[in-house]
């Protein structure tokens, strides 16, 4: 028998998918212990989990793994034939649409002009100079980390934005997935808006200068950025791709606000119930989930199934959001109480902060399936 971290690591498959794939009856344990829980597999179900874990890679809808599963051991492997064949034309087509309309899309990027340009154009010209609060600075760098991607066919997302306007800096990481915005005041700044994107590694060594009390300088020359903090300074190349236009991800319908206790609410998260996404994010595996809903007395509570409803009605008010992304973004909040704002199930959670409006995160709910 196999504990179900071996099959994970045996099988090509994690063990929330593991979890996920019993619950939803494609690939149940032999045997579950009825006093720990625990999950045990035969070793005939092995080449089962390694072909599940191909058909996922692959795109497969689970409806049709189903049925790839329950005729592959047979004598009659027609029905299998057909619905590999049938969802390798589905992907042919698709890409065939894809293809069309990126090319369509190259088309018109080539004929417009760029209107984001000018902005390291404008830098490149004339350094920037800026001194801001090191203690300001390393909270806003720790308020946005852990939002910065890691996708290395998205380098314009591997960093973080520092954004230069009047007396502010504001501070900008995504992943697609979840985004997160902190400002600090600064000063000694008079000329145009400036945007860099500084590498993951060299924000990093930037947040390690970051612990004396005196103002610390922010040099933008070029294609070069350098903080200057005493004696001590970091410098680096910055990433030579444009950032997102990020201030139109935050105008977002206004939603619910409700305050939290930050450790109570981590509490009923970590200790509540949870459902397991089919296909999450980022790299398309199933995640846990935690959905919530508005309570009568308006307080934000952690739904387990019975809350959500089995014919999935009760869904059209509660919103799934990945447990593990809202942890962190609790934990990049660093305060004891914290703000949730929830609007429609399709509109991203917004975690802020009650003391400061501009130091906040954005994350993406992921479509409640019953």
């Amino acid at each position: 028998m196999r504990s179900i971290g071996e099959m994970a690591r045996d099988g090509g498959l994690s063990v929330s998918a593991l979890r996920f794939y019993d619950r939803a009856g494609v690939l149940v344990p032999a045997w579950v212990d009825p006093v720990s829980g625990y999950r045990w597999y035969e070793p005939e179900q092995l080449p089962e989990a390694r072909l599940l874990a191909r058909l996922r890679r692959a795109g497969m809808p689970l409806a049709d793994i189903r049925l790839v599963l329950a005729g592959w051991a047979g004598a009659d492997t027609e029905l299998v034939r057909g619905l590999l064949e049938a969802h390798l034309r589905r992907l042919e087509l698709g890409l065939s649409d894809a293809r069309s309309e990126f090319s369509t899309l190259r088309a018109l990027l080539d004929r417009r002009e760029n209107p984001m340009t000018s902005l390291r154009t404008a830098a490149a010209t004339s350094a920037t100079r800026v001194s801001t609060s090191p203690l300001e600075l390393a909270a806003a760098l720790d308020t946005v980390r852990f939002a910065a991607g890691s996708d290395p066919e998205l380098p314009m997302l591997a960093g973080v934005l520092f954004d230069v306007e009047g007396d502010e800096l504001r501070l900008v990481a995504t992943d697609r997935y979840r985004m997160a915005v902190a400002r600090t005041r600064t000063t000694g700044h008079d000329g145009p808006r400036t945007q860099v994107l500084v590498p993951l590694p060299l924000a990093d060594a930037m947040r390690a200068l970051l612990t004396g009390g005196e103002p610390v300088r922010l040099v933008v020359e070029g294609d070069r950025v350098t903080l200057e903090a005493g004696d001590r300074q970091t410098a680096g190349q910055v990433v030579g791709h444009e950032f997102p236009d990020y201030r139109r991800l935050i105008h977002l319908p206004a939603g619910r606000r409700v305050p939290i206790d930050t450790a109570a609410f981590r509490a009923a998260l970590e200790n509540g119930p949870v459902r397991t996404s089919e296909a999450g994010e980022p790299d398309g595996g199933p995640r846990d989930l935690s959905v919530l809903r508005v309570a009568e007395d308006g307080t934000v509570v952690v739904c387990d199934d019975g809350d959500a409803g089995d014919a999935g009605d009760d869904d059209r008010d509660n919103v799934g959001v990945n447990r593990e992304f809202l942890l962190h973004a609790l934990t990049a909040g660093a305060r004891d109480e914290l703000v949730l704002e929830l609007g429609a199930p399709t509109a991203p959670l917004v975690i802020r902060r009650p003391d400061d409006e501009d130091a906040f995160s954005l994350l993406m709910p992921v479509r409640l399936e019953n």
